[in-house]
């Protein structure tokens, strides 16, 4: 694999489905040794998930190294231990307490290897009264406030198709070990990592707190538009629809332009960010009318010609299509033992020294045994078949 910013750190990632996994393979794209532990025969359960063909764990394991471990056995937890004695950080998304059953907590990890950090990510956090409940994203997307907001005003809330407060704490968590890597470099020390999914998706609420705070307000469902920010909205077309922002002053003047309408750029009703957003309704439906007469490609180039953002919606086929994409190898082929034409999305962000890469899909269960308890950790191979016969690893 070539050389990422992440190079000569290893991870041992000690967890499964989305919240933990996702931050293992962050920094795996970017270089790290990402070590994952799985339970003999049966795996990460994400192994068998997907829509239609289980697919995602060959996207979300890419670059990882994958080893059988019973994690209940005291045998299995000694290799922990050995594990961790030998690495920089520790990536775990069990229900709290959990490591502490199995006498793998804080205490006993950081006495063996003082720099480890250790990356917990979970749904309510390491403390407080909600700690030891079971938390899955989209819980954690309820309680951070997100599913409150989502979706149509005269429905239920709704959900944004992906699992975003999995990928929001794992993502934290990744930033997270990085900051807890610059102290170690001041310090030696390791330190503990607490990613709490429903804080994640707090993190990203905007000014929804101070809101009804200061001015008891509420934010609700809006929609496809978010409330005074106008315009902002997806437009219909002759045989579509394009969304089309024009939301700030300058841009609005040249959109006005761009429909044939440049008086409206400097009426009073519509020039400042306040008018426009007490007019939104009323501009959504003029600039409807003037969509409709178009086809959605002449509406974008419009928009490009006049330098107001827009763009289609897009699935699959329409990314794999696009010549931006391709031009930047936002998606990629890689290699795949059971199926062709394999493409995925390619490391973000992108870096100009060390950029990130992705050598392989998801490993095969067990797959680097031989490499990690006998070239890491030094066992032999009669060492290594008595704990597989005996279900340990």
């Amino acid at each position: 694999m070539a050389q990422g910013a992440l190079d000569g750190l290893r991870l041992i990632e000690m967890g499964q489905l989305i919240a933990g996994p996702f931050c293992g393979q962050l920094m795996g794209d970017h270089g790290a040794e990402v070590i994952k532990v799985e339970p003999p025969k049966v795996g990460d359960a994400m192994r068998n998930w997907g829509q239609g063909i289980p697919l995602w764990f060959s996207v979300v394991a890419r670059n990882k190294k994958s080893i059988t471990l019973n994690l209940r056995e005291k045998e299995g937890q000694a290799i922990v231990k050995r594990l961790a004695a030998k690495a920089d950080f520790l990536l775990e998304n069990f229900r709290p307490g959990t490591l502490e059953r199995w006498n793998l907590g804080w205490n006993e990890l950081s006495a063996i290897n003082e720099a480890l950090i250790m990356i917990r990510v979970s749904g309510y956090g390491q403390s407080g009264p909600y700690s030891s409940r079971a938390g899955y994203g989209g819980i954690g997307e309820a309680m951070g406030g997100m599913r409150y907001i989502a979706g149509e005003p005269d429905r239920p809330p709704s959900r944004a198709g992906l699992s975003i407060g999995d990928s929001l704490a794992a993502t934290y968590a990744c930033l997270g070990a990085l900051m807890a890597l610059n102290h170690r470099h001041k310090t030696g020390k390791g330190q503990v990592v607490d990613s709490a999914i429903y804080e994640s998706v707090l993190a990203m609420m905007e000014s929804t707190i101070p809101e009804f705070t200061v001015a008891n307000h509420i934010r609700e469902r809006t929609g496809s538009i978010l409330p005074k920010v106008a315009p902002s909205n997806v437009y219909p077309t002759k045989d579509g629809s394009v969304l089309v922002a024009g939301n700030q002053d300058s841009v609005w003047k040249r959109m006005a332009t761009m429909m044939g309408m440049p008086e409206l750029g400097d009426d009073p009703r519509y020039n400042s960010h306040m008018g426009r957003g007490e007019r939104q309704g009323e501009l959504d439906e003029l600039i409807s009318g003037w969509t409709k007469q178009h086809t959605s490609r002449e509406v974008l180039d419009l928009c490009e010609e006049h330098g107001v953002p827009a763009g289609n919606m897009y699935r699959a086929p329409e990314m794999l299509d696009d010549p931006h994409f391709a031009a930047r190898e936002a998606i990629i082929e890689v290699p795949h033992p059971r199926h062709e034409n394999f493409k995925m999305q390619n490391v973000a962000p992108k870096l100009s020294e060390t950029p990130g890469h992705v050598d392989h899909v998801g490993p095969e269960l067990g797959q680097h045994n031989e490499e990690i308890y006998g070239e890491l950790l030094g066992m032999d191979s009669k060492a290594m078949s008595d704990l597989e016969e005996r279900g340990i690893i």
